[in-house]
């Protein structure tokens, strides 16, 4: 739920919380004047992004106030649950939801978020219960203090999603208890847990964490939804992966009113997807990759330079392609040093195999590995009708989306989502099943 660069929920703020700056006058007299004060805290409001189609399906509110430099949303939370304003503060979050969510876009739906354990007080319970209509509000459900008895909690939510609200389960895989919470609450959201966001292009075991999880979604007719997209590389791998649902700042920023998507995000979205639509071709599987402009096939010294630099400042990455001035690959840099030079800092590599974006996983995979034994597991890299570089196409990726189209096991090539694909809006009537 932190709203780092990219984030989603309620923190506004990184660093840490226990270091936050205390208000003028302490935490019970700021709190007391925020609850006295009716416009606050303020809401911004974040677009959740329908991947597939490119478009906005709703949006997170998120809580500011007005305080100390330093200070986040959670801090005040946190401090108003600790000193009995959490009720209270939260029932304002509440409210004030509940008044702009006529104003929503059609086919748009609200999440505003809830601690569980606060719920079933009177203060929010009631001002829920009291609606006659919850369609299109979805209750998001930010577990950070346990949920002693559960029943009470789980009667609430039935009589809440009868009379339309949808539920979602916050930091799913941050741990067994958030599993726990799935399997009891069977919310109609699941949200990806920011550590399972952050550089998951670079982490295949967070990736198959992240597409466990859609499945199980899935299973329960829920939709899943990643948060925290700060990276191009981030959003391509999970477009591949065929997640439905994400927010970030990479695809629009929170504001007042209802934002939109950043300019061009709509587009590459739709690109985005049309190709990884293509499950059997290389085009699903093709990742942008950091070049470097190279004028010597034998490996020039400015463009090593500055490949060396690129991976130096970036430990996670692990390639720079090197390209002529038309774009089309000439080699390879990975770190290390090269055999014949082993004071380098990069290690210079041919290029072994190029594909077209329509070319058949099978027969990719086969030409693959048909190379020398030094070259088999190379990326391989995808280039348009001229031979410029598109992007590269590694070995394990390929292999392990061969091994779901063909292994025999009923493993899709994308997650499942509840009912058919989202053609239409995600909550009409405020119902997803």
């Amino acid at each position: 739920m932190a709203d780092v660069v990219a984030g989603a929920g309620r923190a506004g703020t990184v660093g840490d919380e226990r270091a936050a700056p205390t208000p003028v006058g302490g935490w019970a007299a700021a709190l007391e004047a925020v609850l006295a004060d009716p416009a606050q805290p303020r809401l911004v409001f974040q677009p959740i992004v329908d991947l597939r189609r490119g478009v906005v399906a709703g949006y997170e509110a998120l809580s500011r106030f007005d305080g100390p430099a330093g200070c986040g949303p959670d801090r005040w939370f946190a401090m108003a649950d600790a000193l009995g304003f959490g009720p209270r503060l939260e029932a304002r979050v509440v409210a004030a939801a509940l008044r702009v969510r006529a104003d929503l876009p059609p086919h748009r739906f609200l999440s505003v978020n809830i601690s569980p354990h606060l719920l079933t007080e009177p203060e929010i319970a009631d001002l829920l219960l009291t609606a006659d209509d919850l369609s299109g509000l979805v209750l998001e459900l930010t577990e950070h203090v346990p949920v002693e008895d559960t029943g009470p909690l789980l009667q609430l939510l039935d009589r809440l999603r009868a009379v339309g609200a949808a539920i979602a389960l916050d930091d799913a895989g941050s741990g067994y208890s958030g599993l726990q919470q799935l399997a009891l609450l069977r919310p109609d959201f699941v949200k990806l847990d920011r550590a399972l966001v952050d550089h998951a292009d670079r982490d295949e075991a967070k990736l198959a964490l992240a597409e466990l999880l859609g499945t199980y979604a899935g299973r329960l007719d829920a939709w899943l939804l990643v948060e925290g997209i700060e990276r191009p590389e981030e959003l391509e791998a999970f477009v591949r992966l065929g997640v439905p649902l994400a927010q970030g700042y990479l695809l629009a920023e929170p504001g007042p009113g209802w934002p939109e998507l950043r300019p061009g995000v709509a587009e590459r979205l739709q690109a985005l997807a049309a190709r990884s639509a293509a499950a059997d071709q290389v085009a699903a599987l093709v990742e942008v990759v950091p070049t470097v402009r190279s004028g010597d096939p034998a490996g020039d010294p400015a463009a090593l330079t500055a490949a060396a630099e690129l991976l130096a400042a970036d430990p996670g990455l692990d390639l720079v392609v090197a390209v002529d001035d038309l774009g089309c690959p000439v080699h390879l840099i990975r770190p290390g040093s090269r055999d014949d030079e082993p004071g380098t800092d990069v290690q210079l590599m041919p290029v072994s195999l190029r594909v077209r974006p329509a070319a058949q996983l099978v027969d990719v995979v086969t030409r693959a590995m048909t190379r020398v034994a030094a070259r088999r597991f190379d990326p391989v890299l995808c280039v348009d009708e001229l031979g410029r570089l598109l992007g590269l196409v590694r070995a394990e990726r390929m292999t392990l989306r061969l091994a779901e189209l063909y292994g025999g096991a009923a493993v899709p090539a994308n997650l499942p989502v509840p009912g058919p694909a989202p053609a239409e809006p995600l909550l009409t009537s405020g119902a997803l099943r």
